[in-house]
């Protein structure tokens, strides 16, 4: 465990505090809603997302920081709710192919260090019809931002644990098969223009379709 690493695990919480007011609890109350049956949360980092998961969900959590999944299991602790939280990288899910009903991913495919490997895992544990659901920073429609989130990317990767804020997102998801059912589209405030856009919502996979074909 290096220092660096639980440093960010120690700020995360107060650093998020002021937009999670504002908008980010709302924003994960409405989204997690779309949560089905047994549901795996990638990068559950300390667990923000708990309290806003339908109650007669089954939440798995998997991070690769040890600080954090300590924070995460202290929340769920408090909250009295019941998560398994696993060790591991979104690379590479250690769970069975077809194993949850949801998957969810919540600013976490923006700091991945493969992205398609990560949603190429998520369709083989994801059941047939089964549902992502995501929140993640992409790369602006406007040029000009589009382009200091280039010059950026490395600066900004280094101090908000590894994001690259110039994905894209979404068509990434696409192209790993997913079927888009609602997406939204947004400029966060409160937080630093860099990472304003945003996009958010679900998309399924084929019933019937192959885990291991991603694209299919």
């Amino acid at each position: 465990m290096s220092i660096r690493e639980r440093i960010f695990a120690a700020v995360y919480d107060p650093l998020s505090a002021k937009p999670e007011a504002k908008f980010g609890a709302a924003v994960k109350r409405k989204l997690l809603a779309n949560a089905r049956g047994r549901v795996l949360e990638i990068g559950v980092g300390t667990g923000l997302s708990f309290p806003h998961y339908p109650p007669d969900v089954e939440v798995v959590g998997i991070e690769p920081l040890e600080p954090m999944r300590r924070r995460a299991r202290r929340r769920a602790e408090d909250l009295g709710r019941d998560v398994t939280l696993v060790e591991g990288a979104a690379e590479e899910l250690p769970f069975e192919d077809a194993s949850f009903d949801s998957v969810v991913s919540l600013a976490v495919l923006c700091s991945v260090h493969d992205p398609d490997r990560v949603l190429a895992e998520i369709r083989r544990v994801l059941r047939p019809g089964g549902r992502f659901i995501f929140l993640e920073h992409v790369r602006s429609d406007d040029p000009q931002l589009a382009r200091k989130q280039d010059r950026f990317e490395r600066p900004w990767g280094w101090i908000a644990g590894g994001c690259h804020p110039n994905r894209r997102t979404l068509e990434s998801i696409e192209a790993a098969g997913f079927e888009l059912v609602e997406v939204q589209h947004e400029e966060r405030p409160d937080i630093p223009r860099l990472v304003r856009p945003h996009v958010e919502g679900w998309g399924q996979t084929p019933s019937g379709s192959d885990p291991h074909k991603a694209g299919a």
